[in-house]
């Protein structure tokens, strides 16, 4: 049977500022363009936007085609603050976080963030603490609705949910990604139940649904054309219209899971990704015999950061 209450669909934004995706073949959306596709999302139900203060201008735009709709969730992270050098003063540190803060309240015209993550979670211990602190501040003083991290690891994911104020978690998440479970980061969630947990790259940047192994990083140990061929098996296998349908029901099948961050830089991909949505998930025991059967990729794939410039 499907789970009760499968992943919501939450519409991300990098795409809206940035040329993001290694599969991204449209680059950035036109401004009208972009506010029309968010617009378009939001009539479609689409309640949760995820952006970031690194996204070019996407907090901007989401601002504008959002403005009047306060029944919407925006999921905002706050600047790298690459601008701080190692030993900047507390004062420093507090007034670059403060920035980033009131920056992001005007461009999204809010009087309150609904969630702010940390874009790096060694932000959690970086000064001192003293950006964590500030955070916490603004948390206690209601600028900030809800305090969260964005992880890369499975460290990271543990050194923030040891923190009890930590009660939103994002991750990269996909039907090949093996890392979360073994290493307990699953079962740290599920002994957290305050926490949220929005789960990213469920496409790992649109490779898995491009069918073009050329597009695939060249990483030592995999066979791009062998994994699309597994890809395309597993979707028939378990009647599923196409790879997105399998990713997408895959990452919407886990129990552990409350969103899924996908961004879109058409009206098209919109549309079929609002379509996927409505088909059912994959039930726990079919997400199971996949993780099972699925090819034992190393962990440098799942990681983009770590792909070579192609």
């Amino acid at each position: 049977m499907p789970i009760a209450r499968p992943a919501e669909l939450v519409m991300g934004s990098a795409q809206l500022g940035l040329t993001y995706g290694a599969a991204n073949r449209n680059g950035k959306p036109a401004r009208e363009a972009a506010l029309r596709l968010v617009r378009r999302a939001a009539d479609a139900g689409v309640a949760t936007f995820d952006t970031a203060r690194a996204y070019g201008d996407a907090e901007e735009r989401l601002g504008e085609a959002l403005k009047g709709r306060r029944a919407i969730r925006t999921v905002t992270k706050l600047a790298p603050l690459n601008e701080l050098p190692s030993d900047a003063s507390d004062a420093a540190v507090i007034a670059a976080v403060d920035l980033s803060l009131e920056q992001s309240l005007t461009a999204l015209r809010r009087n309150s963030l609904d969630c702010l993550l940390l874009h790096r979670a060694s932000h959690m211990t970086a000064f001192g603490g003293a950006i964590w602190a500030r955070l916490k501040e603004h948390l206690a003083n209601g600028a900030i609705a809800t305090l969260g991290v964005s992880v890369q690891s499975a460290k990271e994911a543990h050194m923030a949910l040891a923190e009890p104020s930590v009660t939103h978690i994002q991750l990269p998440f996909n039907l090949l990604d093996w890392r979360w479970r073994e290493a307990g980061v699953i079962a740290a969630l599920e002994a957290r139940n305050d926490v949220t947990v929005h789960a990213r790259s469920v496409f790992l940047q649109g490779l898995l649904v491009a069918d073009d192994p050329h597009l695939w990083p060249r990483v030592p140990g995999i066979e791009p054309s062998c994994l699309v061929a597994w890809l395309k098996e597993t979707a028939n296998c378990f009647e599923r219209d196409s790879i997105a349908d399998l990713a997408l029901a895959y990452a919407r099948g886990q129990d552990w899971i409350d969103g899924v961050v996908i961004g879109q830089e058409t009206e098209h991909q919109l549309d079929e990704n609002l379509r996927l949505c409505t088909r059912p998930p994959l039930a726990a025991e079919d997400c199971a015999l996949i993780a099972a059967s699925a090819p034992r990729v190393p962990e440098k794939l799942l990681d983009p950061a770590q792909w070579k410039s192609q």
